[in-house]
């Protein structure tokens, strides 16, 4: 899907603009895309959906794990890459990764991705919109700090004007711990509050998932 989808925006647009997942779920795709030397790098913008506010090189870093999987193959252009500066304080950190999302879409009521890679936490999270966050409220940011309550943390994310802007949204879900929250993101009726996913309603472009059998509890792996 990565792969058709690349192409079909580099033809149409001369680019493919791609928002890519932390957590420990999407690093087998990242290892794939890592051999596929062929494809047009030089024209795809690597970009994070979201990031703790810690340094790049911190083991809990999305950055360091995507450098590790990724970025540090030879043929991925370093000015492709647009991390999150999560060494800094957290809205300093947001802000300036908006501005650079509004150099990389000039003009844009909202960033429109090509493609938003997301994860399912167990407790519904996704990106770093957290439960009874104050994130989830954001109407007009691209790009806010989240206090984290439950963590006590502040983590960097995108937000839902931004997530729902995109062309193609796709959650990547793994686990047993992940089939309630995502039992009650496809048909249950809690809140964005309590199931912040539910919130990723594309305004105009495709919503599919990729469920692994244990987070399906169906015993087949499933894309809806």
């Amino acid at each position: 899907m990565v792969e058709r989808l690349a192409h079909e925006a580099i033809e149409e647009r001369g680019r493919f603009t791609l928002a890519l997942s932390g957590g420990s779920t999407p690093r087998a795709l990242y290892e794939l895309l890592a051999q596929r030397s062929d494809l047009p790098w030089s024209q795809i913008e690597l970009c994070f959906g979201d990031e703790r506010a810690v340094p790049p090189d911190d083991p809990a870093s999305n950055a360091r794990m995507v450098h590790e999987t990724l970025t540090q193959r030879p043929f991925v252009p370093p000015e492709r890459v647009h991390r999150i500066r999560g060494e800094l304080p957290a809205a300093e950190a947001a802000r300036d990764y908006e501005q650079r999302l509004r150099q990389l879409f000039p003009g844009a009521a909202a960033a429109r991705f090509d493609l938003i890679l997301l994860g399912l936490g167990a407790d519904g999270h996704t990106a770093s919109l957290f439960p009874d966050s104050p994130a989830l409220a954001e109407t007009r940011a691209w790009v806010a700090a989240n206090r984290i309550e439950a963590l006590n943390t502040e983590r960097i994310t995108l937000t839902f004007p931004v997530l729902n802007a995109a062309a193609h949204v796709l959650f990547l879900v793994a686990g047993a711990d992940k089939t309630h929250a995502l039992n009650e993101l496809l048909a249950g009726s809690a809140p964005v509050s309590v199931i912040p996913a539910r919130g990723v309603q594309p305004n105009s472009g495709t919503l599919t998932f990729f469920v692994d059998e244990a987070a399906a509890g169906s015993g087949e792996e499933t894309a809806h």
